[in-house]
């Protein structure tokens, strides 16, 4: 009788799988029910990954490419102003400082390229894109201009400078003039052919020189 009822366990145990069973088939339909949430997540998902690539493609790159407005440009035009040079004493020689987007061709040019020995002032002006100066330097008889070797550091020797025009906005050396701004400068020049370069590396080698000739 009790063997009887033991084997007839499993039986009856047997039948509990069965039912069982169905419920994972029964389960295995629930996650259609989840498919329409899944779904909105994709959407949610696909909104927030979606979010900063238009910010970045409409918001940020276009603030770093955009023209600068009418404001701003007011505002920088104010500060060159400001930036005017003083009245300066002697021969004035107005030197022009400028490149295309800060690469090749950059130019200096002066205006006039030719003075009496004395005093003489330069007015060096940024109108480039970047920052340039000017450094006077003496050409011997017979050198011609651009030839001066071009040094590890992508410069020129500056031996025998005269002086220079590369505080922003201000007189005499500094760090370099910034675009827009002007810089100064008043040598006494004895009679001879002078070098005016930008030294900055690798401007000299870009085009960045221009003769000054002082004569009787």
């Amino acid at each position: 009788m009790t063997a009887t009822l033991f084997a007839g366990t499993p039986t009856t145990s047997t039948g509990t799988p069965t039912a069982l069973t169905g419920v994972p088939t029964m389960s295995t339909g629930m996650p259609t029910a989840p498919t329409g949430a899944r779904t909105a997540l994709t959407g949610t998902l696909t909104a927030l990954i979606g979010t900063p690539t238009a910010s970045i493609g409409t918001g940020t790159l276009t603030a770093l490419t955009r023209t600068p407005t009418a404001t701003e440009q007011v505002a920088g035009s104010r500060l060159a102003r400001e930036c005017t040079p003083p009245p300066l004493p002697g021969k004035i020689v107005d030197v022009n400082l400028t490149d295309t987007t800060g690469a090749a061709p950059m130019r200096l040019t002066v205006k006039p390229a030719k003075v009496t020995p004395g005093t003489v002032s330069l007015r060096a002006s940024n109108t480039g894109t970047i920052a340039h100066e000017v450094v006077v330097l003496p050409l011997a008889a017979g050198q011609s201009i651009g030839k001066r070797p071009v040094e590890a550091d992508n410069r020129v020797s500056e031996a025998g400078s005269l002086g220079e025009a590369s505080h922003n906005c201000g007189e005499g050396k500094g760090g370099g003039i910034a675009p827009g701004f002007s810089s100064w400068v008043t040598l006494t020049l004895k009679p001879g052919r002078y070098e005016l370069v930008c030294n900055f590396p690798g401007h000299y080698a870009a085009g960045m020189r221009m003769e000054l000739d002082v004569t009787q």
